[in-house]
């Protein structure tokens, strides 16, 4: 396996946690890159159904090293009741190692987040409140916080200090609000460094010595393709890169390190939050969809939020495929289209101009947008215990072979349910 990423195809929601969970029993590491608390993976295994937000998908495997690299947007009250969750529900303390470069998501970021997105209000970019925007920005700004810093209490009021003289202009005279004493976060955020202590380690020099005596590693993504703020559907897009090519930088490892990418590919279309979304179903067939998706209804693992539907958008994930640089697919939730009789799939969008184009177009060019959609035959039956691919119904692997052909990316893994001995490897 050497190094391995796998990354979304889409806006997210693409069943990435049971990939990761499936495949780390083969692995010695699993890394996050990048973004923090704001999505979640969901992974149902022996121990039951879990949504993990910042620990790495790999900690149901105690043998495995789970990394938390300096791409990440740490908050370390989430990462506390994460593994809080795990030890209360019988799950083995994992091996946890987290970058001493990483840094720290702060009370004031997620207040932020907040109080712009009811700024915007109508105008909100669907932000999940949980800091990460203004996160990402203190980063770019050079205010951020590293996890080494926390152990040093004269450097970390002065960086404090530096840090929130911007914000305690903004709060009175843009929101409204009280200013923050940064004498009190002080403490909040010793009393996190000492608990994170334990956990903090130099973890480029981890991955590299792990890299070079042939471990396997396995870098895990958040979001999808279609949210990068470079590639995606900016503005509707998260703060950090959610592509493949950020992976080596958001973990420590050389970029030629990375020798396989596999794009998760839904079988049809979700999504949480704004943005265009061409294939979206406001009807009852959408409801239906949503109903029947995953393990109990496709709703946000961080959120809650029902997610917007659609059918199999063969232009977005085409693209998302070609910028992730997928060199496979992992087919999920094929198992959820079994009722239907007819599947539409979306070939191409007919934009507002009336122009039709098998391309995915800027942003711009969405707005208006509606998809040409094709009929495939379903198969109308439960293929969730199927165990080979010889054995799916003729019609399932039909609607493979179109997603192959659709996206030009082998499929080598479909998931024909949530656990992950529901999985077919091909």
């Amino acid at each position: 396996m050497a190094v391995t990423a796998v990354v979304g195809a889409n806006w997210g929601d693409e069943g990435k946690g049971k990939i990761i969970d499936a495949l780390a029993a083969e692995s010695d590491y699993v890394v996050r890159f990048q973004g923090g608390s704001n999505a979640g993976h969901t992974v149902i295994n022996g121990y039951g159904k879990f949504a993990l937000h910042l620990l790495p998908s790999g900690v149901f495997h105690p043998a495995v090293g789970n990394v938390i690299g300096p791409g990440v947007a740490l908050d370390v009250e989430v990462l506390q009741a994460e593994l809080q969750m795990l030890a209360e529900r019988g799950v083995p303390a994992p091996r946890l190692f987290i970058s001493d470069r990483v840094q720290i998501v702060l009370p004031v970021h997620k207040l932020l987040d907040g109080l712009e997105e009811e700024r915007l209000g109508s105008k909100s970019f669907g932000s999940t409140r949980r800091g990460i925007a203004p996160f990402y920005a203190d980063k770019t700004l050079k205010l951020g916080i590293q996890a080494a810093e926390l152990a040093d209490g004269a450097l970390l009021q002065d960086r404090l200090q530096q840090l929130l003289a911007q914000k305690n202009v903004l709060l009175p005279h843009l929101y409204g609000q009280e200013t923050v004493d940064p004498a009190g976060w002080a403490e909040l955020l010793t009393t996190q460094g000492r608990w994170l202590a334990p956990y903090l380690c130099d973890t480029t020099a981890l991955l590299r010595k792990a890299w070079s005596s042939g471990a396997n590693i396995l870098l895990e993504g958040q979001l999808g393709a279609l949210r990068d703020p470079d590639h995606g559907i900016y503005p509707f897009s998260t703060s950090s890169s959610t592509l493949a090519g950020y992976a080596p930088v958001g973990a420590g490892l050389p970029a030629y390190a990375i020798g396989s990418v596999t794009a998760v590919v839904k079988a049809y279309s979700s999504c949480v939050g704004a943005g265009p979304f061409v294939t979206e179903l406001h009807n009852s067939q959408g409801d239906e969809l949503r109903r029947r998706g995953g393990d109990a209804g496709e709703y946000g693992a961080t959120t809650g939020r029902p997610r917007r539907m659609g059918w199999f958008d063969a232009v977005a994930t085409r693209y998302g495929c070609l910028i992730q640089g997928a060199t496979g697919a992992a087919l999920t939730n094929l198992d959820v289209l079994g009722y239907l009789d007819q599947i539409p799939v979306c070939t191409a969008y007919r934009l507002e101009n009336g122009e039709v184009t098998e391309e995915f177009p800027v942003t711009a060019r969405l707005t208006g947008a509606t998809p040409v959609l094709q009929q495939l035959p379903g198969w109308k039956c439960d293929i969730s215990t199927v165990t080979r691919y010889e054995d799916l119904p003729e019609e399932a692997k039909q609607y493979v072979s179109f997603v192959e052909k659709a996206i030009g990316v082998p499929v080598t893994m479909v998931s024909v349910g949530p656990r992950r001995e529901q999985l077919i490897r091909r």
